[in-house]
């Protein structure tokens, strides 16, 4: 496992750093500035990115912490495979006995018309 820089600028050194300007809703300083930040880290090829605040800086921080999820879910270990386990007695019985019951209620429906 690849090991994840605890420091900001550590990881930073990591990545393409990208500011754009935010689209959507928010106006004129929202449409003007560069505030939106997008992070490519070149190692893994993820990428992060955070326009919902006003600030480059506060948008910074908030794609670093979104980047260090993603890199946290892409050297974690694969999930075990599961093993195919057989129905135990008792639910195989309590299967058996809703079968029984819904085949005399069936069996009296053909019973009562003809």
């Amino acid at each position: 496992m690849s090991r994840i820089p605890e420091a900001d600028d550590a990881l930073l050194a990591e990545c393409d750093v990208q500011t754009l300007k935010g689209s959507g809703p928010g106006g004129q300083h929202r449409n003007k500035t560069e505030s939106a930040v997008r992070l490519f880290h070149r190692p893994t090829g993820l990428r992060a990115q955070a326009s919902e605040r006003r600030s480059q800086g506060q948008n910074m921080g908030v794609a670093l912490d979104r980047l260090r999820a993603l890199l946290t879910l892409h050297y974690a270990p694969p999930p075990k495979a599961r093993r195919a386990t057989k129905p135990s007695r008792g639910a195989r019985e309590r299967r058996m006995k809703g079968k029984a019951i819904r085949a005399r209620v069936k069996q009296g429906r053909s019973d009562r018309g003809d």
